[in-house]
């Protein structure tokens, strides 16, 4: 399994950047989380078993209607959370 941990500046929230990520997850073979944070970044665990699966899910995102609201993305690996299922919008 692999996991990415993200964080993405800019204008992400308000924009409806949770619920379009939470859609393009449907369309991969990824779990997960993402939600806003305090200090107006958006916060997103993804996790899969295939790191090119991940890779895509998270270039879809900087593909998708919401690259021109993005202005910093800050990812790293992270371990993978026991028990994890689907994906979510967590608050």
């Amino acid at each position: 399994m692999f996991a990415k941990h993200v964080f993405y500046e800019g204008r992400v929230q308000g924009v409806g950047f949770r619920y379009t990520v939470k859609a393009l997850a449907s369309e991969f073979e990824v779990s997960g989380w993402v939600r806003n944070l305090a200090d107006g970044r958006v916060e997103l665990l993804a996790v899969s078993a295939d790191d090119e699966e991940l890779d895509a899910f998270l270039q879809e995102i900087l593909d998708s209607r919401l690259a021109h609201h993005i202005k910093g993305v800050a990812a790293n690996d992270a371990d993978v959370p026991d028990g994890l299922r689907g994906f979510a919008i967590r608050d």
